[in-house]
């Protein structure tokens, strides 16, 4: 499988995870190095930027850390917030999530393009959360985002790929990593986007809330892999009629 790079980063997993709705710091530190990602998101809401010893930071372990910006809800909110984490974490790396919508927490299209031009001059290197829109996802490209990460459903929903048709488009359109996000609610979805094409995908609920979180961030660990080596050995073209997968006229004349 190859790597995955995102700005000047290359990473060996294209599996981002986020650090939500895990019932303890034990069970999220299990699940991170169950699911042998790389990159762990971290809403800055949840963190104590003034200790040094936050359990939330404690349990991320070594890993590369993405802060992000959930519960802001204007551009101008965000690049405060971005500011804030890299004075207190000593990273450039932002997950922008802006959503003012309490109720769906769909992303705000204009305010997270109006961030990106604004945190991408200031230096960050800006992974915006957005819907999949194709147009706004080349618009962010342009504005110097490092990667778009279009939704699949809403956040939390375990729905799967319920926008596969434009997700699609923006695979195909994109010179920018693309990160499926959120909706991925079994590993069948993560495989599912893997094999379109999509560069790497971010769980958080479906790992969370399930069961048994260590156990199913392995499951999906192998699935991103499955997906990514199917893409990259191509799958074979879809027909409409039977394709019989041995000749048949030999056997007949025997």
């Amino acid at each position: 499988m190859k790597n995955l790079k995102i700005a000047n980063k290359v990473f060996n997993s294209r599996l981002i995870l986020g650090s939500g709705k895990f019932s303890n710091p034990g069970l999220m530190s299990a699940a991170i190095t169950a699911s042998a990602t790389e990159l762990v998101t971290v809403a800055l809401k949840r963190v104590n930027l003034g200790s040094e010893q936050d359990d939330m930071l404690e349990a991320v372990g070594s890993v590369d850390l993405l802060p992000n910006t959930s519960g802001v809800r204007t551009a101008r909110e965000a690049v405060f917030a971005a500011e804030m984490a890299r004075e207190a974490l000593g990273t450039n790396w932002l997950k922008l999530e802006i959503h003012p919508d309490p109720k769906y927490l769909l992303p705000d299209p204009v305010e997270t393009l109006m961030a990106t031009i604004e945190l991408a001059k200031k230096g960050f290197v800006v992974m915006p959360y957005v819907h999949a829109d194709p147009v706004l996802c080349k618009r962010l490209e342009e504005a110097g985002a490092a990667c778009v990460m279009p939704l699949g459903a809403p956040i939390g929903s375990n729905k799967g790929l319920k926008t596969l048709d434009f997700l699609q488009i923006i695979i195909e359109q994109s010179q920018v990593p693309v990160v499926v996000d959120a909706g991925i609610g079994a590993p069948s979805h993560a495989a599912q986007a893997m094999e379109m094409g999509a560069d790497a995908v971010l769980v958080n609920t479906a790992i969370a809330v399930s069961g048994d979180p260590e156990k199913m961030a392995q499951a999906f660990k192998m699935a991103v892999e499955a997906g990514r080596m199917a893409y990259e050995s191509k799958l074979g073209a879809i027909a409409d009629q039977a394709q019989a997968s041995s000749p048949l006229t030999s056997f007949i004349d025997a």
